[in-house]
């Protein structure tokens, strides 16, 4: 029950919370999946950190023992092989995380905190990380503004979300308000998300910020490629090949003096 001085539940806070509820339960049974095959879940994150490090190394050096911080840590983040002994993770499921997956999630330190407070003071890491998160959760904007605020001058932020046509926006917005409206529909991609971004929206969480782009991919082509070499399995399948889903935003930036 909620406290009397409480302020009530804002619809975007609720899709947040049921956001984070159906990743858990995924995770959950992923734990479930995975035992015994610890190894080959390492392998690919190992790789996937390489591949995030090499990417940032040619733009900037990164020190061995850079403080390396990812908002948005989650079960399998870059944090855990970024190769650095001062590596954090931000999740609110860090604790639930910790304990499904130990195989790895002790090589760094995790914290159960929102990526809209990060509870780190500002210019504490020397690179920030935050891979295709901020459209789960409740403030994405809020969350860009945190990644700079604890992001030292000159160092390196990787930021990536994915962006859909704007259909998606819009259907996503409709899904919100019959939930909104008490009506027990609930469609996967859309209760997964507080939002579906345009590539505008995800370039205007970056508006106004103290950074430098230094590198930015947004292919629309790619997503509409993949879409195609699938076969469709249903409705929403074939309008991906219309109307393009799930296409990366990349964004590599350097904080401003």
């Amino acid at each position: 029950m909620r406290e009397h001085n409480e302020p009530a539940e804002t619809p975007r806070r609720r899709r947040a919370r049921r956001a984070l509820e159906r990743q858990l339960a995924y995770q959950r049974a992923k734990a479930v999946r995975a035992r015994g095959r610890e190894q080959e879940y390492v392998e690919g994150m190992r790789r996937r950190s390489a591949r995030v490090r090499e990417k940032l190394e040619r733009l900037g050096r990164i020190a061995p023992d850079a403080r390396v911080l990812e908002v948005g840590s989650g079960a399998h983040g870059l944090v855990f092989f970024f190769g650095t002994s001062r590596g954090v993770g931000v999740d609110p499921l860090a604790c639930d995380y910790a304990a499904l997956f130990p195989a790895w999630q002790g090589r760094a330190r995790t914290i159960a905190a929102a990526g809209e407070r990060l509870p780190f003071a500002d210019a504490s890491f020397e690179v920030v990380l935050c891979d295709n998160v901020v459209d789960h959760a409740e403030d994405p904007a809020l969350i860009a503004r945190e990644l700079s605020r604890v992001l030292a001058p000159g160092g390196l932020l990787y930021f990536t979300v994915n962006f859909h046509h704007a259909i998606y926006s819009a259907a996503a917005r409709l899904h919100a308000a019959w939930n909104a409206a008490g009506l027990p529909l609930e469609i996967g991609p859309f209760a997964d998300h507080t939002v579906h971004l345009t590539l505008g929206g995800a370039r205007r969480l970056f508006e106004g910020l103290p950074l430098r782009v230094l590198q930015e991919h947004g292919d629309v082509a790619e997503a509409k490629a993949a879409a195609r070499q699938l076969p469709p399995r249903h409705a929403g399948d074939r309008l991906k090949r219309l109307f393009f889903k799930n296409a990366l935003y990349e964004l590599l930036a350097v904080r401003n003096p």
